[in-house]
């Protein structure tokens, strides 16, 4: 057994963690942090293709269709055709879902702003540098 903890297993704790934080406080609103990350991610002037969210959020297409299809339901998006392709779908924000991309907005900074107060902008500028390294690592597949 190793004694101290891996990189692998502290990033999971780490992650893990935050994504209960913001859970915690999505509940407050009837959300949950998938629909928070996915408002911030829709242009709100213009609407996002369906086809570019998963991608931009890291998530499998059917992960994100049932979040969408929660969303809609919840009536923070709507779907349009795309005028610009008409094999695709613009996902666009209702009034209710702009309201609540700023209400996410301001839990992200808040949440940033913390970190930059309690851990300070260098050393968070590393930690940013480690963690896209191991990003480039990991998506590169030079590990096995």
């Amino acid at each position: 057994m190793i004694k101290e903890k891996t990189t692998d297993q502290l990033i999971k704790e780490l992650w893990m963690a935050i994504a209960k934080l913001y859970n915690e406080e999505a509940s407050k609103y009837g959300g949950t942090m998938a629909i928070g990350y996915v408002l911030l991610k829709i242009d709100p002037q213009v609407g996002t293709p369906s086809t570019a969210l998963a991608p931009m959020l890291g998530m499998e297409a059917t992960s994100l269709s049932r979040t969408l299809k929660k969303m809609e339901e919840k009536g923070l998006i709507f779907r349009e055709k795309n005028p610009y392709d008409g094999r695709s779908v613009l996902i666009k924000l209702t009034e209710y879902g702009c309201q609540m991309r700023e209400k996410s907005k301001e839990v992200v900074l808040k949440f940033n702003e913390v970190l930059n107060e309690r851990i300070g902008e260098e050393k968070l500028e590393i930690f940013r540098s480690v963690s896209n390294d191991i990003l480039k690592i990991v998506n590169n597949r030079e590990v096995f």
